[in-house]
């Protein structure tokens, strides 16, 4: 929430933040309220602006102190003339419905910046208004009150009395912490090779707020080796948080362990950390409603908050378990509960659409706050596909069909104008696939007014919130968001499927533009795997500043650890399957007997796994065998990695890029080898081939930003599932004809020596 000033003890807190903690009050309602998106609020805001007479200042830049407190924001509007401040609110449906708390929350906000301007314009005495916005209707609510300049006064002392012994403790803690930082020693004996070069970047990229890529081979403890000069930094960069970002739940277990390492190593180190959860893992009462009325941790929520977050903050590390028990004894939602302790935490662990997201939270808090951050992305190879899916909508037909069978008479109109919109879509297609220049307006109209009465069917009957119709309603909030979007770095395509209609797809291919003002905004962003090469491929459609540092860490292995064989003799494309299956077959057989114990065998599709699989039992029933199956569950893939002991012997046949293919641990005699039958190339169908286009048409080169780099970076990681300490030893078999190639070749980590 709150930021330090460094040139002196002062503690700055936003007019937002600062009511909040202070005006917050009765219970937590998370009704369906459809609030306004930010571009209609924007637009709100600006519609009352232009209502209102010549002189009529907006967004109106104010601050004050108190004590060591600096309140700062901007006023949303001043009229002059009648000696009116304005606090704008855009909202949908009927005003009656909004809690109370909420109203009780906005004359707070608009309070403070009254004793802001009275202040800093000499002014004895000022009208304040409340100013609701409908953005349906277009109609405004004016709710007014006149107040002296001395009991706005009181009113602006009275809020920082409360929060000056919060902002006190803060700005101790803060010393305390930053002391600790400063002094702070590696938490190990020392480095381990590759480590420190590591580190090194990451605080000379932190320091000098760049970004940084790093592509460091698994084994040298990337983790600690980021987090660690990430907080020594921390003090002369004045950051206020470092957010760690993980693909996986594993990427945040090791984050959290690493923490715990750096704590345990300096006891008088204040860190507190938290590790984010989605809501539907976080939630105690799932059957249960967000309001006080249905569910009992959102009833007296915010009566109950600040002796939870008190005992919260005590608890120092915060992870899922730790958090869920403060929630408990405090009668409180846990996942409300982590939402709030984001502003008071140190070292924030969670997954990347957290901060990448179009509606991130982490992003968003910071912006408003004006935090100074560190942003640490682990597996960054995995950025490119996960932000493309923030970044994408898509609509499928069965799913308005059913709606408008069942829908309430009130939606019959609009849904039908959809439907008659969406059927004249692809109407001259004649294949089963085709991609549109842009997405028709008339479509995206209908769509809107759809969306539009909907939200007023909700607000007016908010019992009536049907799974599907509220499942539809995201799905089409989200399309004509990313609608309005729209461009270069995008698709549009209609896909027919036999049987159940179109799917429309607005498909993002370069997340660039969209993450560009997330890197813009952290101090700095470090962005590292095991698999980041060609770095331009990565800069390029990430959209990572022109200055970001690139390193490439030397490998703590040596070749002589991994024997890398080419069996060039296989083809392993689609139209030779049948032809690779017996020597596959021969290849596995040829290696177990050479020395038997545990191996993965990676498959372009599980299809080809299940043939191979069957010709191997039927041909070497004496080598066990173990498949990944499709749609694992976590137990299953929990007992599928149980076969991988120390003393077990077999093969586990695993599909290329899955659940096998990056993320585990097997050192030692729990895997000794792995075979890689296929480049990992995504599959040639009319999709790909049109992202290979429009990549050729941005970058220059379609065909490797498309097919070649995605597909070695995959092989490169199942393979490195192999080695994994510096007294492992082990094999690979890269299977195909393609693997002699030149350009393939020198996609291959730079320590391989392959035979």
């Amino acid at each position: 929430m709150g930021a330090m000033a460094t040139a002196a003890a002062q503690y700055v807190v936003a007019v937002r933040a600062l009511c909040e903690f202070t005006a917050k009050q009765g219970d937590l309602d998370l009704r369906f309220t459809p609030s306004p998106t930010a571009q209609e609020g924007i637009t709100g805001h600006a519609v009352v602006a232009s209502r209102r007479s010549p002189g009529y200042e907006a967004e109106v830049s104010l601050s004050g102190s108190f004590g060591p407190l600096l309140v700062r924001g901007r006023a949303d509007g001043y009229d002059p003339r009648l000696n009116r401040l304005e606090e704008v609110k855009t909202y949908r449906g009927d005003l009656g419905r909004m809690p109370d708390n909420h109203r009780h929350l906005h004359w707070a906000q608009v309070r403070i910046y009254g004793h802001l301007l009275c202040q800093s314009r000499g002014l004895d005495e000022l009208q304040l208004a409340l100013v609701y916005y409908d953005i349906g209707s277009q109609k405004e609510t004016l709710l007014t009150e006149h107040l002296t300049a001395d009991l706005l006064r009181q009113f602006f002392e009275d809020h920082c009395r409360r929060f000056l012994a919060w902002a006190e403790q803060e700005m101790a803690h803060r010393a305390a912490r930053d002391l600790q930082l400063t002094a702070l020693q590696f938490p190990h004996a020392d480095f381990r090779p590759g480590q420190r070069v590591m580190a090194e970047a990451v605080y000379k990229s932190a320091v000098s707020g760049r970004c940084l890529l790093a592509q460091a081979p698994t084994g040298i403890g990337k983790t600690i080796g980021s987090l660690f000069p990430m907080l020594k930094a921390s003090p002369g960069q004045a950051l206020d948080k470092i957010f760690f970002l993980a693909a996986k739940t594993s990427g945040r277990a090791l984050a959290l362990e690493a923490v715990t390492r750096i704590r345990h190593s300096a006891p008088a180190l204040p860190l507190r950390v938290l590790e984010l959860v989605a809501r539907d893992k976080a939630c105690e009462h799932p059957d249960k409603a967000c309001h006080g009325e249905s569910c009992p941790l959102a009833q007296g929520f915010y009566d109950r908050l600040p002796q939870a977050r008190s005992a919260a903050i005590d608890a120092g590390a915060l992870d899922r378990e730790s958090l869920r028990r403060v929630a408990a004894e405090h009668r409180v939602c846990p996942y409300y509960l982590s939402q709030e302790m984001a502003s008071w935490s140190d070292v924030i662990v969670g997954d990347y659409n957290y901060y990448f997201d179009i509606s991130a939270m982490l992003y968003g808090m910071a912006s408003v706050n004006q935090w100074r951050v560190g942003v640490l992305v682990d597996e960054a190879h995995n950025m490119i596909d996960r932000a493309r899916k923030m970044y994408s909508a898509e609509m499928e037909y069965g799913q308005l069909k059913a709606l408008r069978r069942n829908a309430p008479p009130a939606l019959k109109r609009g849904l039908d104008r959809v439907s008659k919109q969406w059927n004249s879509l692809g109407k001259e297609q004649e294949g089963d696939y085709l991609h549109y220049a842009e997405i028709p307006d008339a479509f995206v109209s209908a769509l809107l007014q759809a969306v539009a009465d909907i939200t007023e069917y909700m607000v007016e009957h908010p019992a009536a919130m049907d799974s599907h119709l509220q499942q539809f309603y995201f799905d089409a909030l989200h399309f004509t968001r990313m609608a309005e979007l729209f461009g270069p770095h995008s698709l549009f395509d209609i896909t027919r499927q036999s049987g159940q209609g179109t799917t429309l797809c607005i498909r993002n291919i370069v997340p660039a533009p969209f993450l560009a003002p997330r890197f813009a905004a952290a101090r700095s962003t470090v962005m590292f795997s095991a698999t980041l090469s060609p770095w331009h491929f990565y800069s390029d459609t990430l959209g990572i500043p022109a200055d970001t540092a690139w390193i490439d860490v030397p490998s703590p292995f040596t070749a002589d650890q991994l024997q890398v064989q080419l069996a060039t003799g296989i083809s392993t494309r689609f139209q030779h399957r049948e032809r690779s299956l017996a020597p596959i077959v021969d290849l596995i057989a040829h290696q177990y007997r050479q020395q038997a114990g545990n191996y993965l065998m990676f498959f372009s599709s599980y299809d080809y796994l299940e043939k191979v699989a069957t010709l191997c039992a039927a041909q070497h029933p004496e080598i066990p065998l173990w498949l990944q199956a499709r749609r694992m569950d976590e137990r299953e893939r929990e007992d599928f990695l149980a076969r991988f002991t120390e003393s077990s012997q077999g093969v586990g046949f695993a599909v290329l890029g899955g659940a096998f293919a990056e993320g585990i641990d097997l050192p030692g005699a729990r895997l000794i080898g792995a075979f890689i039958a296929t480049l990992g190339l995504p599959q040639i169908n009319p999709v790909n081939e049109q992202i290979m286009r429009r990549m050729g048409e941005t970058f220059g080169n379609g065909y490797d930003y498309t097919y070649l780099y995605p597909g070695m970076q995959k092989v490169v990681q199942a393979a490195g599932r192999v080695i994994r300490t510096q007294q492992d030893r082990g094999v690979v078999y890269l299977i195909d004809d393609r693997f002699a190639r030149p350009e393939v070749r020198q996609l291959l980590p730079a320590w391989w020596h392959v035979a």
